[in-house]
Protein backbone atom coordinates (compact mmCIF):
# COMPACT_ATOMS: atom_id res chain seq x y z
CA UNK A 1 0.00 0.00 0.00
CA UNK A 2 1.34 3.48 -1.07
CA UNK A 3 2.68 5.63 1.64
CA UNK A 4 0.18 8.31 0.88
CA UNK A 5 -2.94 6.48 2.14
CA UNK A 6 -1.63 7.42 5.45
CA UNK A 7 -2.13 11.04 4.72
CA UNK A 8 -4.85 12.45 6.57
CA UNK A 9 -7.00 16.05 5.77
CA UNK A 10 -7.01 18.67 8.24
CA UNK A 11 -10.57 18.94 7.98
CA UNK A 12 -11.51 15.13 8.29
CA UNK A 13 -12.51 12.75 6.18
CA UNK A 14 -16.06 10.77 6.10
CA UNK A 15 -15.63 7.38 3.83
CA UNK A 16 -19.02 5.07 3.48
CA UNK A 17 -19.27 2.13 0.89
CA UNK A 18 -22.52 2.79 0.38
CA UNK A 19 -23.04 4.10 -2.57
CA UNK A 20 -20.62 1.78 -3.94
CA UNK A 21 -20.62 -1.18 -6.50
CA UNK A 22 -20.24 -4.25 -4.67
CA UNK A 23 -16.94 -5.09 -6.79
CA UNK A 24 -15.31 -1.82 -5.44
CA UNK A 25 -16.70 -1.80 -1.98
CA UNK A 26 -14.03 -4.29 -0.40
CA UNK A 27 -10.95 -2.27 -1.87
CA UNK A 28 -12.41 1.33 -0.61
CA UNK A 29 -12.90 -0.06 3.04
CA UNK A 30 -9.38 -1.21 3.01
CA UNK A 31 -8.10 1.57 2.10
CA UNK A 32 -10.11 4.03 4.11
CA UNK A 33 -8.87 2.19 7.61
CA UNK A 34 -5.57 2.23 6.31
CA UNK A 35 -5.56 6.42 5.47
CA UNK A 36 -7.42 6.59 8.59
CA UNK A 37 -5.26 4.60 10.85
CA UNK A 38 -1.91 3.86 9.13
CA UNK A 39 -0.74 1.05 6.83
CA UNK A 40 -2.20 -1.89 7.84
CA UNK A 41 -3.00 -5.56 5.98
CA UNK A 42 -6.62 -4.98 5.94
CA UNK A 43 -9.15 -8.39 5.21
CA UNK A 44 -13.03 -7.89 4.78
CA UNK A 45 -15.03 -9.78 3.80
CA UNK A 46 -15.19 -10.60 -0.06
CA UNK A 47 -19.25 -9.25 0.35
CA UNK A 48 -18.69 -5.80 2.17
CA UNK A 49 -22.25 -4.70 2.61
CA UNK A 50 -22.15 -2.23 4.42
CA UNK A 51 -19.38 0.33 5.75
CA UNK A 52 -18.60 3.74 7.30
CA UNK A 53 -15.43 5.76 8.67
CA UNK A 54 -15.79 9.13 9.55
CA UNK A 55 -12.48 10.96 10.73
CA UNK A 56 -12.32 14.86 12.87
CA UNK A 57 -9.78 16.67 14.25
CA UNK A 58 -9.47 17.53 17.85
CA UNK A 59 -6.27 19.51 18.58
CA UNK A 60 -3.66 17.13 17.75
CA UNK A 61 -6.13 14.53 18.08
CA UNK A 62 -8.16 12.69 15.47
CA UNK A 63 -11.57 11.35 16.90
CA UNK A 64 -12.71 8.58 14.75
CA UNK A 65 -15.84 6.54 14.23
CA UNK A 66 -15.92 2.73 12.46
CA UNK A 67 -18.73 0.94 11.56
CA UNK A 68 -19.44 -1.63 9.52
CA UNK A 69 -18.84 -5.88 8.59
CA UNK A 70 -16.15 -7.61 10.29
CA UNK A 71 -12.33 -7.48 9.59
CA UNK A 72 -8.89 -8.09 10.30
CA UNK A 73 -6.57 -5.74 10.72
CA UNK A 74 -3.16 -7.06 11.17
CA UNK A 75 0.17 -3.92 11.14
CA UNK A 76 3.16 -6.23 10.49
CA UNK A 77 6.96 -6.56 11.10
CA UNK A 78 7.05 -5.86 7.57
CA UNK A 79 4.46 -2.41 7.56
CA UNK A 80 6.23 -1.29 10.32
CA UNK A 81 9.97 -1.59 9.12
CA UNK A 82 8.30 -0.66 5.40
CA UNK A 83 7.16 2.89 6.78
CA UNK A 84 8.79 3.30 9.70
CA UNK A 85 7.60 3.41 13.46
CA UNK A 86 4.04 5.44 13.45
CA UNK A 87 3.95 7.19 16.54
CA UNK A 88 0.17 7.29 16.76
CA UNK A 89 -1.48 5.13 20.13
CA UNK A 90 -5.25 4.39 19.24
CA UNK A 91 -7.76 4.32 22.26
CA UNK A 92 -10.48 2.38 21.29
CA UNK A 93 -14.56 1.92 22.69
CA UNK A 94 -15.92 -1.05 21.62
CA UNK A 95 -19.20 0.37 21.25
CA UNK A 96 -21.24 -2.92 19.41
CA UNK A 97 -20.14 -6.19 18.63
CA UNK A 98 -16.80 -8.60 20.05
CA UNK A 99 -13.53 -8.55 19.02
CA UNK A 100 -9.97 -9.76 20.20
CA UNK A 101 -6.22 -7.42 19.92
CA UNK A 102 -2.89 -9.39 20.09
CA UNK A 103 -0.15 -6.76 20.84
CA UNK A 104 3.08 -6.85 23.28
CA UNK A 105 2.55 -10.74 24.15
CA UNK A 106 -1.17 -10.66 25.56
CA UNK A 107 -4.40 -11.60 23.58
CA UNK A 108 -7.39 -9.56 24.84
CA UNK A 109 -10.76 -10.82 23.95
CA UNK A 110 -13.02 -7.61 23.65
CA UNK A 111 -16.66 -6.84 24.73
CA UNK A 112 -19.38 -4.22 24.46
CA UNK A 113 -18.54 -1.16 26.97
CA UNK A 114 -14.71 -2.72 26.54
CA UNK A 115 -11.74 0.57 26.40
CA UNK A 116 -9.06 -0.71 25.02
CA UNK A 117 -5.32 0.43 23.56
CA UNK A 118 -3.16 -0.38 21.31
CA UNK A 119 0.08 0.76 19.49
CA UNK A 120 0.88 1.41 15.60
CA UNK A 121 4.89 1.58 16.45
CA UNK A 122 4.85 -2.20 17.15
CA UNK A 123 2.95 -5.09 15.11
CA UNK A 124 -0.55 -5.73 16.58
CA UNK A 125 -3.33 -8.34 15.36
CA UNK A 126 -7.33 -6.48 15.65
CA UNK A 127 -9.89 -8.81 14.38
CA UNK A 128 -14.16 -8.09 14.61
CA UNK A 129 -15.53 -11.19 13.34
CA UNK A 130 -18.87 -9.59 12.88
CA UNK A 131 -20.69 -6.70 12.55
CA UNK A 132 -19.19 -3.58 15.10
CA UNK A 133 -18.98 -0.71 15.84
CA UNK A 134 -15.96 1.43 17.08
CA UNK A 135 -15.13 4.87 18.48
CA UNK A 136 -11.28 5.57 19.09
CA UNK A 137 -9.12 8.74 19.70
CA UNK A 138 -5.87 8.62 17.97
CA UNK A 139 -3.33 10.47 19.73
CA UNK A 140 0.60 11.14 18.49
CA UNK A 141 2.68 9.50 21.97
CA UNK A 142 4.21 12.74 22.22
CA UNK A 143 0.61 14.29 22.88
CA UNK A 144 0.27 11.52 25.42
CA UNK A 145 3.39 11.85 26.96
CA UNK A 146 4.04 8.21 28.01
CA UNK A 147 7.33 6.34 26.99
CA UNK A 148 7.05 3.61 24.21
CA UNK A 149 8.36 1.25 27.26
CA UNK A 150 4.66 2.45 29.27
CA UNK A 151 2.57 2.09 26.24
CA UNK A 152 3.95 -1.82 25.92
CA UNK A 153 2.37 -2.13 29.64
CA UNK A 154 -1.09 -0.68 28.88
CA UNK A 155 -1.85 -2.30 25.03
CA UNK A 156 -4.32 -4.72 25.19
CA UNK A 157 -5.28 -4.38 28.54
CA UNK A 158 -9.35 -3.76 28.54
CA UNK A 159 -11.11 -2.14 30.82
CA UNK A 160 -15.03 -2.76 31.27
CA UNK A 161 -17.39 -0.52 30.95
CA UNK A 162 -18.56 -1.38 34.44
CA UNK A 163 -15.02 -0.99 36.50
CA UNK A 164 -14.44 2.22 38.05
CA UNK A 165 -12.47 4.12 35.51
CA UNK A 166 -14.00 2.53 32.14
CA UNK A 167 -17.14 3.41 33.36
CA UNK A 168 -15.75 6.92 33.50
CA UNK A 169 -14.05 6.72 30.03
CA UNK A 170 -16.06 4.77 28.13
CA UNK A 171 -19.36 7.75 28.09
CA UNK A 172 -16.59 9.93 27.95
CA UNK A 173 -15.13 8.68 24.93
CA UNK A 174 -18.12 8.26 23.57
CA UNK A 175 -19.48 12.03 23.86
CA UNK A 176 -15.79 13.34 22.70
CA UNK A 177 -15.78 11.36 19.78
CA UNK A 178 -19.69 12.24 18.57
CA UNK A 179 -19.37 16.10 19.30
CA UNK A 180 -15.62 16.65 17.73
CA UNK A 181 -16.07 19.32 14.77
CA UNK A 182 -18.75 21.16 16.78
CA UNK A 183 -16.57 23.12 18.84
CA UNK A 184 -14.78 26.03 17.98
CA UNK A 185 -10.35 25.76 17.96
CA UNK A 186 -9.64 26.70 21.62
CA UNK A 187 -12.04 24.16 22.84
CA UNK A 188 -11.00 21.70 20.99
CA UNK A 189 -7.38 22.04 22.26
CA UNK A 190 -8.42 22.47 26.11
CA UNK A 191 -10.51 18.91 25.37
CA UNK A 192 -7.63 17.11 23.58
CA UNK A 193 -5.86 18.11 26.96
CA UNK A 194 -8.26 16.71 29.07
CA UNK A 195 -8.50 13.51 27.10
CA UNK A 196 -4.85 13.03 27.56
CA UNK A 197 -5.57 13.86 31.70
CA UNK A 198 -7.60 10.94 31.47
CA UNK A 199 -6.05 8.52 29.57
CA UNK A 200 -2.65 9.04 31.71
CA UNK A 201 -4.88 8.03 34.48
CA UNK A 202 -6.21 4.76 32.30
CA UNK A 203 -2.06 4.04 32.27
CA UNK A 204 -1.87 4.50 36.12
CA UNK A 205 -5.02 2.22 36.43
CA UNK A 206 -3.89 -1.13 34.34
CA UNK A 207 -0.04 -0.36 34.84
CA UNK A 208 -1.44 -0.83 38.74
CA UNK A 209 0.52 3.26 40.22
CA UNK A 210 -1.04 6.04 41.87
CA UNK A 211 -0.80 9.39 41.54
CA UNK A 212 0.00 10.11 45.21
CA UNK A 213 2.79 9.26 46.98
CA UNK A 214 0.97 7.32 49.46
CA UNK A 215 -0.80 4.01 49.07
CA UNK A 216 -0.71 1.61 46.57
CA UNK A 217 1.65 -0.80 44.94
CA UNK A 218 5.48 0.54 45.97
CA UNK A 219 7.19 1.71 42.66
CA UNK A 220 10.04 -0.57 43.15
CA UNK A 221 7.74 -4.37 43.26
CA UNK A 222 5.70 -2.37 40.06
CA UNK A 223 7.70 -4.18 37.23
CA UNK A 224 7.27 -7.52 39.45
CA UNK A 225 3.77 -7.10 39.66
CA UNK A 226 3.42 -6.68 36.36
CA UNK A 227 5.21 -9.56 35.43
CA UNK A 228 3.01 -11.83 37.62
CA UNK A 229 -0.43 -10.59 36.09
CA UNK A 230 1.06 -11.71 33.02
CA UNK A 231 2.31 -14.96 34.43
CA UNK A 232 -1.55 -15.13 35.08
CA UNK A 233 -2.79 -14.62 31.53
CA UNK A 234 -0.37 -16.57 29.87
CA UNK A 235 -1.56 -19.81 32.06
CA UNK A 236 -5.40 -19.31 32.42
CA UNK A 237 -5.34 -22.90 30.27
CA UNK A 238 -3.75 -24.08 33.25
CA UNK A 239 -6.28 -25.50 35.97
CA UNK A 240 -2.82 -26.48 38.49
CA UNK A 241 -2.02 -22.90 38.60
CA UNK A 242 -2.23 -21.94 41.97
CA UNK A 243 -0.97 -18.55 44.47
CA UNK A 244 1.71 -21.69 45.75
CA UNK A 245 3.10 -22.15 41.73
CA UNK A 246 3.12 -18.60 40.61
CA UNK A 247 5.03 -17.84 44.15
CA UNK A 248 7.21 -20.73 42.99
CA UNK A 249 7.52 -19.35 39.84
CA UNK A 250 8.90 -16.02 40.71
CA UNK A 251 11.08 -17.03 43.68
CA UNK A 252 8.88 -15.01 46.43
CA UNK A 253 7.06 -16.57 49.31
CA UNK A 254 3.00 -17.09 49.66
CA UNK A 255 3.07 -13.89 51.89
CA UNK A 256 4.98 -11.44 49.90
CA UNK A 257 2.42 -12.44 46.88
CA UNK A 258 -0.28 -11.96 48.97
CA UNK A 259 1.06 -8.65 49.71
CA UNK A 260 1.53 -7.55 46.61
CA UNK A 261 -2.01 -8.13 45.50
CA UNK A 262 -2.44 -6.33 48.57
CA UNK A 263 -3.89 -3.06 46.62
CA UNK A 264 -5.52 -4.58 43.40
CA UNK A 265 -8.75 -5.47 45.91
CA UNK A 266 -8.87 -8.77 44.97
CA UNK A 267 -6.98 -11.63 46.60
CA UNK A 268 -4.74 -13.88 44.30
CA UNK A 269 -7.14 -16.38 43.80
CA UNK A 270 -9.88 -13.91 43.12
CA UNK A 271 -7.92 -12.72 41.02
CA UNK A 272 -7.31 -15.56 38.81
CA UNK A 273 -10.94 -16.87 38.46
CA UNK A 274 -11.69 -12.91 37.65
CA UNK A 275 -9.39 -13.63 34.69
CA UNK A 276 -10.68 -17.19 33.71
CA UNK A 277 -14.16 -15.65 34.13
CA UNK A 278 -13.63 -12.45 31.60
CA UNK A 279 -11.82 -15.11 29.05
CA UNK A 280 -14.51 -17.38 29.23
CA UNK A 281 -17.32 -14.73 29.15
CA UNK A 282 -15.92 -13.36 25.84
CA UNK A 283 -15.32 -16.96 24.68
CA UNK A 284 -19.47 -17.55 24.66
CA UNK A 285 -19.40 -14.39 22.27
CA UNK A 286 -16.68 -14.83 19.87
CA UNK A 287 -17.42 -18.70 19.67
CA UNK A 288 -20.94 -19.38 19.29
CA UNK A 289 -20.47 -23.21 18.16
CA UNK A 290 -18.12 -24.14 21.30
CA UNK A 291 -20.04 -25.76 24.32
CA UNK A 292 -19.83 -24.62 27.92
CA UNK A 293 -17.84 -26.83 28.73
CA UNK A 294 -15.20 -26.40 26.36
CA UNK A 295 -15.12 -23.32 26.98
CA UNK A 296 -15.23 -23.73 30.77
CA UNK A 297 -12.27 -26.06 30.48
CA UNK A 298 -9.98 -24.19 27.67
CA UNK A 299 -9.71 -21.13 30.73
CA UNK A 300 -8.66 -23.72 33.55
CA UNK A 301 -11.75 -24.51 35.07
CA UNK A 302 -11.44 -28.49 36.17
CA UNK A 303 -15.71 -28.89 36.46
CA UNK A 304 -18.23 -27.34 34.11
CA UNK A 305 -20.38 -27.33 37.19
CA UNK A 306 -18.31 -25.34 39.42
CA UNK A 307 -18.12 -23.03 36.71
CA UNK A 308 -21.45 -22.23 36.05
CA UNK A 309 -21.93 -21.46 39.84
CA UNK A 310 -19.47 -19.23 39.78
CA UNK A 311 -20.29 -17.53 36.26
CA UNK A 312 -23.29 -17.21 38.00
CA UNK A 313 -22.49 -15.21 41.13
CA UNK A 314 -20.16 -12.88 39.29
CA UNK A 315 -22.87 -11.93 36.40
CA UNK A 316 -26.27 -12.54 37.42
CA UNK A 317 -27.30 -15.20 34.99
CA UNK A 318 -25.80 -18.21 33.72
CA UNK A 319 -23.49 -19.03 31.14
CA UNK A 320 -26.09 -19.81 28.56
CA UNK A 321 -28.28 -16.72 29.78
CA UNK A 322 -25.31 -14.52 29.07
CA UNK A 323 -24.49 -16.16 25.35
CA UNK A 324 -28.35 -15.82 24.58
CA UNK A 325 -28.01 -11.94 25.88
CA UNK A 326 -24.63 -11.37 24.79
CA UNK A 327 -25.60 -7.98 22.86
CA UNK A 328 -26.29 -6.89 26.06
CA UNK A 329 -22.98 -5.51 27.74
CA UNK A 330 -22.29 -7.97 30.94
CA UNK A 331 -21.54 -6.31 34.44
CA UNK A 332 -18.25 -7.26 35.50
CA UNK A 333 -17.73 -8.82 38.85
CA UNK A 334 -17.18 -7.30 42.13
CA UNK A 335 -14.02 -9.29 44.11
CA UNK A 336 -16.39 -9.09 47.40
CA UNK A 337 -18.94 -11.31 44.98
CA UNK A 338 -15.91 -13.91 44.13
CA UNK A 339 -15.37 -17.21 45.43
CA UNK A 340 -11.84 -18.28 45.97
CA UNK A 341 -10.54 -20.23 42.90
Amino acid sequence: MAPDVQERSAAGSFHTTDPLPARDRQAHRREALSRTFGAVDVVVPDEVYSGMIRATPLGPLQAVTVDGDGLSAPRTRRLVTQYGQDEDVVVNLLVRGVGRLEQDGRDALLGPGDVFVYDMARPLQLEFPQSFRTKSLVLPRDVLGLSESDVAHITACPLGSDTPLGGLLSPCISGIVDSAGNHLPRTSELMARNVVDLLGVLADEVMGRTRRSTGGTPGGNLALLLRIRAFIDRHLADPGMTPQTIAQAHHISLRYLHKLFEGEEATVGRWIQRRRLEACRRDLALHGNATIAAVAHRWGFASAAHFSRVFRAAYGMSPREWRGARDVPPRVPSSARLADA
